[in-house]
C-alpha cells in the first residue's frame, strides 16, 4: 500500500503534487468561501488526517490546489450526505491505497448510498405532508375559515 500523496511547493507561484499536476495555489480562505466550510472546520478535517498533506508556503500558510480542493468538495458531500466522520476517515485511508482499495471503496459508497436513499425516501415523505397542510392552509384562508382544527394531525400524518 502506498502513502498518502505528498504537496510540495513548485518555484511558480503554484502548488504542485505528487502527480506533477500543478494549479494555481489558494489560500485557506480561498477554500472556505469555496466549500462553505469555515477555516476552523478546514483545520479540523485536516488533523483528523481527511486531507492529504496540505502544503506551505514559506511563510507557513496553507498552501490548497485544485487536487486538494476536489478531495474537500467530495468529502463535504459524503458528510451533508450523512457519513459519518469515521466512515470518511476509512474513505480517506482507502484513496491512499490505490487501485487496490477499489472494491472495498465502492462497497463503502454503495452502503452509504443506500442510507442516503431511505433518508431521501423519508424527506420525501415528510414533504407530502408538508404539501398538504400548505394546500390545506390555503384552502382555508381563501375560505375565510378558522385553522385551529387544521392545527390537528391525522393518522397518516402521523406517521413516522
Amino acid at each position: 500500500m502506498t502513502g498518502p500523496k505528498r504537496t510540495t511547493a513548485s518555484p511558480s507561484s503554484g502548488v504542485q503534487s505528487s502527480s506533477g499536476v500543478e494549479g494555481r495555489a489558494m489560500s485557506i480562505s480561498e477554500i472556505s468561501q469555496t466549500t462553505g466550510l469555515s477555516q476552523d472546520t478546514l483545520r479540523w478535517y485536516e488533523r483528523e488526517g481527511m486531507f492529504p498533506h496540505i502544503t506551505r508556503g514559506g511563510d507557513r500558510r496553507r498552501q490548497y490546489n485544485e487536487t486538494d480542493l476536489s478531495r474537500i468538495m467530495l468529502l463535504v458531500k459524503l458528510r451533508r450526505t450523512g457519513m459519518s466522520v469515521h466512515d470518511m476517515q476509512r474513505f480517506v485511508q482507502l484513496l491512499a491505497g490505490g487501485s487496490e482499495t477499489h472494491q472495498e471503496r465502492m462497497t463503502l459508497l454503495l452502503e452509504h448510498r443506500i442510507k442516503v436513499l431511505a433518508q431521501l425516501q423519508q424527506v420525501r415523505s415528510d414533504l407530502e405532508m408538508v404539501d398538504h397542510k400548505i394546500a390545506y392552509y390555503g384552502e382555508a384562508i381563501s375560505r375565510n375559515q378558522e385553522c385551529l382544527e387544521s392545527e390537528k394531525l391525522n393518522s397518516d400524518e402521523m406517521e413516522f
